[in-house]
């Protein structure tokens, strides 16, 4: 896992996002301003050997890619580790920086892009380019039991990982709280909508709805 990481940290194989992400952190957000932007893949964060991932889209372009861990010092960030503090899944209800002492509880991080997008929004060759970063990473965790994918293109790279692990076609249409089994070889999956503000800001998505989703993920691990 730590090599993956190294490979993944030094990837430049999208110049698009390698433009752009390195673009943001040398612009910077005022009022980061004192920062020094990771600017790089970000790699993904957690317990290891836990049975439970939870996969989102792409680090945020002041969050992620400035702090330069997953889902850390941005709006989603903060929404999704309350969340998960409330289901046990975390120590804190916040993360702000790599040294902030956040502690994850049985689960990993990741997302199925790794470079800050435009927009947020990777386009298909980034995906697919980056999608095999996510199925040596998923083959590499052993206990994995559940994927929780946060957003329609989480989920799709979820799809495309476990289609890669069981070398034949996977299927399933992407629907809030819903449980998805493949059969004893595969782990099952979870979809939610991703804690964006976009979502939440609009009431797509409320911190109970994605706390019950959560804990849903967490007992099915631990069957």
């Amino acid at each position: 896992m730590a090599a993956l990481t190294e490979e993944i940290v030094a990837c430049r194989m999208c110049t698009r996002l390698v433009d752009w992400r390195e673009k943001i952190g040398k612009e910077k957000r005022a009022s980061y301003k004192e920062w020094d932007y990771w600017a790089k893949p970000v790699p993904s964060f957690g317990d290891p050997d836990a049975p439970l991932v939870l996969l989102g889209l792409a680090p945020a372009a002041h969050g992620g890619n400035r702090t330069g861990r997953v889902f850390t010092g941005d709006p989603s960030a903060s929404f999704l580790t309350a969340a998960m503090y409330e289901a046990g899944l975390a120590n804190q209800p916040t993360s702000e920086h790599r040294d902030d002492g956040l502690i994850l509880n049985g689960v990993y991080i990741g997302a199925a892009v790794r470079c800050v997008p435009p927009g947020d929004k990777p386009t298909p060759e980034e995906q697919r380019t980056c999608l095999p970063y996510l199925v040596k990473e998923l083959k590499t965790l052993p206990n994995l039991k559940v994927i929780l994918a946060l957003g329609h293109i989480a989920f799709r790279a979820a799809l495309q990982t476990l289609s890669d692990m069981a070398q034949e076609r996977v299927r399933g249409k992407f629907l809030h709280g819903e449980v998805y089994r493949f059969g004893p070889e595969l782990p099952m999956m979870v979809a939610s909508y991703h804690p964006s503000p976009r979502n939440t800001n609009t009431g797509v998505l409320s911190m109970d709805a994605l706390v019950k989703v959560l804990k849903q993920a967490k007992e099915l691990s631990q069957s």
